[in-house]
């Protein structure tokens, strides 16, 4: 009706062909009845226009038509499938929604919560070891859980469940033909799904690791977050046997060489006996000082009753003859031994006559005995170090204590339908109207 009123001014005869569309449509509209009966008598009431209008009619035929099918679609609303609008926004967000609802496969997630613990060593260990070897002293626990973080995302890691639970056929069979992994995918790729279908998330302040592992049937979802937990745990108890095994070795090679001390330290000291025909050269040297310290109070004596006789008797008197013998025997052999101390010319049953003094092989011994004291020192401390290490080499010094076991998931997490469809609908929105504004720009500059 709104048509035929604007085409009545240029073509009356065009403007009854579209009421005469438009009662067809609608019979029983009296306002179309009434309009139609208005420009039947306009035309009628028009002379000299009979053959005109019955040319005109004709000629209008194909736009008349034209407009009344206008018409009817606008009615049916038939119109709404070719504005723009339509096939950009309302068909693609139709299909994502039926995706979304319909066909997406679901996803279940599996959870399990870890921490790593690590023991200090020094209590088991010697100081004066632990500072050598560097060892035995306290992790960073930022820096275990981001060691534990890279080797569940690791390529390691994903051979060893492709080994165990058949990943690659899992994620290839599941799901739908979107979310689901290409039957031709290289190792690279399954790596990536992999990492995008596993979570790590590490509380910094308490430490605490969550592994949410995703899969299309809860079961698989469990079993694999299960085995991901088994094998983190061993990677972080090996992590701590490596350690604890390199902390025992460095202490054995140490306690190697300190006992290779002590046996040398032996060797000499009894090389150096054997070879000066001493058993212990203190107590020879003390024996043969206290020889010394008598020869001389016995020639003290003797001279001291010497003078007595002189005084009373005669140079050649039996008695101060005997007298003067024995105190030059007593001399003589004073002299032979402070030689034997000093020098050692004089002969001696017990250390061999080698042109060293008694003195010089008393500082010899000395010297090797502080060096034995100082390597059995070093043996014994070496060797409670060596037994702390053994303990120690059984312990985990790296361990991993399972906070939450992994669940068994009952209602599918993924996808997020709402969420997805209206993002979706955002970014329709958002796309729409920056092309809208592009297209207005281009067109006012043109």
């Amino acid at each position: 009706m709104g048509l035929a009123q604007r085409v009545e001014q240029n073509d009356i005869y065009l403007a009854r062909r579209v009421m005469q569309r438009a009662r067809n449509i609608d019979p029983t509209n009296q306002y179309i009845q009434k309009e139609l009966t208005r420009l039947t008598n306009k035309i009628n009431n028009q002379p000299g226009k009979a053959q005109t209008s019955t040319s005109t009619e004709q000629n209008a035929k194909p736009s008349v038509k034209q407009a009344a099918m206008a018409e009817l679609n606008n009615k049916r609303g038939l119109h709404l499938f070719t504005k723009p609008w339509f096939v950009l926004l309302l068909v693609p967000f139709i299909l994502f929604s039926f995706y979304q609802l319909v066909w997406a496969a679901p996803r279940f997630e599996s959870r399990a919560q870890l921490i790593i613990q690590q023991p200090d060593g020094m209590a088991t260990m010697d100081p004066s070891m632990a500072l050598l070897s560097g060892l035995g002293v306290g992790g960073n626990t930022t820096a275990d859980t981001e060691i534990a973080k890279a080797y569940i995302h690791s390529e390691d890691l994903l051979n060893y469940l492709q080994t165990h639970n058949n990943l690659k056929e899992h994620y290839q069979n599941g799901g739908d033909v979107f979310s689901r992994l290409s039957s031709n995918a290289s190792i690279e790729d399954l790596l990536k799904y992999y990492k995008d279908h596993t979570t790590i998330e590490i509380d910094e302040a308490s430490g605490v690791i969550k592994i949410l592992v995703q899969g299309f049937t809860p079961e698989f979802a469990n079993t694999l977050t299960q085995t991901i937990v088994n094998r983190a745990e061993w990677y972080i108890n090996s992590i701590g046997h490596q350690l604890a095994d390199a902390q025992l070795k460095f202490i054995r090679l140490e306690h190697a060489k300190v006992e290779q001390r002590l046996r040398d330290a032996q060797k000499s000291t009894l090389a150096f006996q054997q070879k000066n025909n001493l058993l212990d050269p203190e107590a020879e040297g003390l024996a043969l000082q206290q020889i010394t310290y008598g020869l001389e109070g016995q020639i003290a004596t003797k001279s001291a009753q010497l003078k007595g006789l002189r005084s009373t008797m005669t140079e050649k008197a039996p008695q101060v003859v005997m007298l003067a013998s024995e105190l030059s025997a007593l001399k003589t052999q004073l002299e032979l031994e402070r030689d034997r101390l000093s020098t050692q010319q004089g002969t001696n049953s017990n250390i061999k006559n080698n042109g060293t003094s008694v003195s010089e092989v008393l500082a010899q011994f000395s010297d090797l005995k502080i060096e034995l004291e100082l390597a059995l020192k070093g043996y014994t401390s070496s060797e409670v170090s060596l037994d702390k290490a053994r303990i120690e080499a059984y312990r985990q010094l790296k361990y991993l204590v399972v906070v939450e076991s992994a669940t068994l998931p009952q209602d599918n997490k993924y996808p997020a339908t709402l969420y997805n469809i209206l993002l979706f609908a955002v970014l329709q929105l958002m796309l729409f109207g920056i092309g809208k504004i592009v297209l207005a720009t281009v067109k006012e500059l043109r």
